[in-house]
């Protein structure tokens, strides 16, 4: 490969952009190659630079936009096209839907030989200061002025971009990124903190500094003033994630509400969560709306977390049982429970690629269930969910690929069907595809 980078034109290519990948980048084809061009729409004619080139496909950037798509919008970022965090923000907010339902479907009948009896109609909400979970890259740079920079890696590199503000996360972080930089450069540990993991909630904001050397007194100072200037929870972590401990308060609380389920969700700040709060409480009701949980129907919760979607299920039915291969959300969710005065949800801790069917707390039959695994989807405990005999199947993804490979296997083997499916804008101006679908058994 390193003949091939060594001759890549120092001058720019002209292409026309003919197909979109499923991270986002146009697609031309150049002397026989694919070519993957970041900030090119369908239908576009651009100039590009090479970045990567094989005897197969290759890679490049946009330098100049020749003949733009009627779509193109001006990128709501100005860092846009130099940091990592976004790739569609020249599409259109609905746009970015056409583009998310085409993946999908394109997946469901590539992967899976599938297609749903019907399309749901997309869930979106706000498009910005959405993010509330992120994991932001710290470095001192001594090439910058002797300066901390705070903020997500360069697209395609390992340097940190150089923001001034995040217009996608939650404002109460994503407009004091300076501020955040200042704090870190203050610290005697300047150079030894390489992350700052944030972790909002409805009232409160966590932010877990990882750090690579003990903090001192006087670091300890500076944090807490920060913490009380802006309102923020701060927490240290000076190891793996059972390290983390709060810096100030003493007893940091982060939660947030599900209002129309009566349900507040308490989580710690490295919990998995979701990204974008006004998705997640439309996309718990759509579920719910479109599981019908019964009053005496016993639900099965795959994947289950510290209780998201489990507790407002328990609401409904006769009896919820949350698995959840983290024992430590587990424990959570049965905290979550116990506060929300939900008596009828019950969890356990389980590694789900694993048969577990014939266990005393897999307990028989279910009339219905919820899955929702990480990427790598669900393929392992089919088997053994089909067997509970549930009729209906609510699958909620957050990779297209793995949940039409599953649905395939959910229809062709196990005798449901794909009742309906759709997309879930969990990610504005990104590439990133969350959906949702329905399987009914065949009776």
């Amino acid at each position: 490969m390193s003949r091939y980078r060594n001759r890549l034109p120092k001058e720019p290519v002209t292409a026309r952009i003919d197909g979109m990948s499923h991270e986002g980048r146009g697609i031309a084809h150049v002397d026989g190659r694919a070519v993957f061009i970041t900030n090119a729409l369908v239908g576009e004619t651009v100039a590009f630079q090479y970045t990567k080139r094989n005897r197969k496909k290759a890679e490049g950037r946009t330098v100049e936009v020749v003949e733009a798509a009627p779509e193109r919008v001006a990128p709501g970022c100005a860092h846009f096209g130099v940091c990592g965090g976004c790739s569609l923000q020249h599409l259109p907010p609905e746009a970015q839907i056409r583009y998310k339902q085409d993946v999908l479907a394109e997946q469901f009948r590539h992967m899976g030989g599938v297609n749903p009896a019907r399309w749901l109609p997309p869930l979106t909400g706000p498009v910005w200061g959405y993010r509330r979970k992120a994991r932001l890259a710290v470095k001192f740079v001594p090439g910058k002025g002797n300066r901390v920079l705070v903020g997500f890696r360069e697209k395609h590199s390992p340097f940190v971009a150089d923001l001034e503000r995040c217009p996608v996360l939650d404002p109460r972080v994503g407009e004091r990124l300076p501020e955040l930089a200042a704090l870190v450069q203050s610290l005697s540990i300047y150079d030894r903190v390489p992350q700052v993991e944030v972790a909002a909630g409805d009232t409160q904001v966590g932010l877990v500094f990882r750090n690579l050397s003990p903090f001192s007194a006087d670091d300890r100072a500076c944090l807490e003033n920060f913490a009380r200037e802006h309102g923020f929870c701060i927490y240290e972590q000076p190891g793996n994630e059972t390290t983390v401990a709060p810096v100030y308060p003493a007893n940091p609380r982060l939660s947030y509400v599900l209002p129309e389920h009566d349900v507040e969700i308490e989580f710690q700040p490295t919990d998995f969560t979701q990204v974008n709060a006004e998705i997640n409480r439309r996309m718990v009701d759509r579920a719910l709306d479109l599981m019908e949980p019964g009053a005496e129907e016993r639900v099965l919760d795959l994947f289950c977390g510290l209780g998201n979607f489990t507790l407002p299920i328990a609401r409904r039915c006769r009896v919820a049982v949350g698995i959840e291969g983290a024992g430590a959300l587990v424990e959570r969710g049965r905290e979550n429970a116990e506060v929300n005065g939900v008596g009828n949800a019950v969890f356990h801790t389980a590694d789900l690629t694993r048969d577990h069917s014939g266990a005393e707390w897999w307990g028989g039959d279910f009339d219905k269930a919820l899955l929702d695994p990480p990427r790598s989807g669900a393929a392992e405990v089919l088997p053994a969910l089909a067997a509970t005999g549930a009729r209906r199947i609510v699958y909620v993804s957050c990779g297209p690929a793995t949940l039409a490979r599953d649905a395939g296997l959910l229809v062709n083997r196990h005798g449901y069907r794909l009742t309906a499916a759709g997309v879930m804008d969990m990610f504005p101006h990104t590439a990133h595809v969350e959906s949702m679908a329905v399987f009914d058994l065949d009776e």
